[in-house]
């Protein structure tokens, strides 16, 4: 099993403690040096323009921008996006986008994408908000020709959704294809034709057990070898060693928030939350994951801005169990 994390960008309220946006940009990245020097094999970042769970005036990383930034900022770490939203960027452009920035990490991106789902965001920036049916239908042709124009030269393709007239994608790379989504019919169909890694879940063991058995359905469908594709989950959580008080533990990385407001706030608003649990606990649950197949885990650690300890302690009390 091989583990990420995501990198503190605004998204989740994580960088509200600091007021300067120079300030705050060096917080995300030294975290994400911090996980280039340890043992994750990679660092995340979010495809967001406002916060949650409401939108505030408070600093979000472009998710684009800061990938480029922080591949030059790293040596080591892989790089990705969980997930690119498919509606912020034409496929032609995101496949020139994300061959730019691999070229730019010598080869560490993990290339993400994602229908999109938060439609304040689409239109307060001016995107179009479709029905899902279209939203779905434009995802697909986008997964589609980011594959063909990463391994195919002159593709004409006039779709419902897109069209290309030989545009010309150079520097010709092919990143792996991250997609996100637990979609039955249309996503985990596109990961069985086009994808290197999926991510659905978030830990939930029974969901993700009957998502890969539809995984491999597919998988037999399309004539693709299920064991080609990383199956990985996203996990929300604050980790403390064992007998450690909850309270005490968080206290650096919780600022201003109390304990349920910090749980509530790391998990993304409404998303699940972020449970403050001790190392063997988490261990357990990586277990129960890890029987069902899943091989890759982001996790995601509220308040690491602020405080690496809980950083450092997934990294030596966790991550060597599964080495």
């Amino acid at each position: 099993m091989k583990f990420g994390v995501f990198v503190p960008q605004g998204w989740r309220m994580d960088l509200v403690e600091l007021e300067d946006p120079v300030e705050q940009w060096e917080a995300m990245t030294a975290v994400a040096r911090a996980a280039d020097a340890g043992p994750w094999d990679s660092i995340w970042l979010f495809d967001h323009l406002h916060t949650v769970p409401e939108p505030v005036r408070e600093t979000v990383f472009e998710a684009w921008s800061a990938t480029a930034a922080l591949a030059r900022d790293t040596q080591r770490v892989k790089i990705g996006q969980m997930v690119g939203c498919n509606g912020y960027r034409n496929p032609a452009l995101y496949a020139k986008i994300a061959a730019t920035v691999d070229v730019a990490s010598h080869g560490r991106l993990y290339a993400g994408l994602g229908a999109g789902w938060s439609e304040h965001e689409w239109r307060a920036y001016g995107y179009p908000w479709t029905s899902l049916k279209d939203r779905m239908g434009s995802f697909a042709e986008s997964v589609e020709l980011i594959h063909r124009l990463w391994t195919e030269d002159d593709v004409v393709f006039q779709g419902k959704y897109h069209s290309v007239d030989k545009p010309i994608v150079q520097p010709r790379r092919r990143p792996p294809l991250w997609i996100g989504g637990g979609g039955e019919r249309v996503t985990l169909r596109l990961v069985a034709q086009y994808g290197d890694a999926c991510n659905f879940g978030t830990g939930q063991v029974e969901i993700i057990k009957h998502k890969l058995s539809v995984l491999r359905a597919h998988c037999e469908t399309v004539v693709r070898d299920y064991d080609e594709i990383v199956k990985s989950t996203s996990l929300n959580l604050f980790p403390i060693d064992p007998g450690a008080d909850p309270v005490t533990a968080s206290a650096k990385a919780r600022g201003r928030y109390t304990v349920d407001e910090f749980r509530a706030i790391g998990a993304g608003g409404g998303i699940g939350v972020a449970d403050i649990v001790t190392t063997q606990e988490i261990r357990i649950r990586l277990e129960q994951l890890q029987e069902v197949g899943i091989q890759y885990v982001v996790v995601y650690i509220p308040g690491v801005a602020y405080d690496h300890e809980p950083l450092h302690r997934f990294a030596m009390d966790v991550v060597p169990a599964f080495g």
